[in-house]
């Protein structure tokens, strides 16, 4: 489903992330989706964009790359190899998120940044009602949603994947229905 609310708010996201991202980056995006929109959107803001997810056909189109594979697993990637790591609306999805966060903590070079955006408790009741109720959004996508996230909780996860927190900066956003996250290695 790709709903007019769908669409908004994505638009959100990537206007969360854009920011943070540095010109001509070196980006992967883990769980990019099925039409890696992130990617076609800043593909004249990055030098180059991998996008991972099991959703999407392998193609290369221009400087950006698809992959189609599980991101659960070990992700077909050098070690610091990205300078920046996004996983927007992913982490909820995953049975081991701190897998991922690990993987992701093993792509970026030193300096990298991950950007991580992921619902919280509020957005579970809200985002049902929107997808179940008035069909709004995509009911799939929150029947595949395995956690909600706190803050305590995204920092507990960050910090078994290795990541040190004095260098992670989070806030909520879409009235709290959302948390942002940016770590940097």
């Amino acid at each position: 489903m790709n709903s007019f609310l769908d669409v908004f708010l994505r638009w959100i996201r990537i206007r969360k992330i854009r920011p943070h991202l540095p010109p001509g980056a070196i980006l992967c995006d883990i769980g990019c989706g099925p039409h890696a929109q992130l990617l076609r959107d800043l593909k004249s803001y990055i030098k180059e964009g991998i996008g991972l997810d099991k959703k999407i056909s392998e193609s290369r189109e221009g400087n950006i790359t698809l992959k189609n594979i599980f991101v659960e697993h070990e992700l077909p990637m050098t070690d610091k190899s990205v300078d920046t790591v996004t996983l927007l609306a992913v982490l909820e999805h995953l049975l081991r998120p701190v897998e991922i966060l690990k993987e992701a903590k093993r792509i970026l070079k030193p300096g990298g940044i991950l950007l991580i955006t992921v619902p919280t408790p509020p957005n579970k009741y809200i985002g049902e009602f929107l997808a179940y109720r008035l069909h709004l959004i995509d009911e799939a996508q929150y029947r595949d949603h395995k956690r909600y996230y706190s803050k305590r909780l995204l920092r507990d996860h960050l910090a078994s994947a290795g990541f040190d927190l004095s260098k992670a900066k989070m806030g909520y956003f879409e009235l709290g229905m959302n948390l942002f996250a940016k770590i940097t290695v």
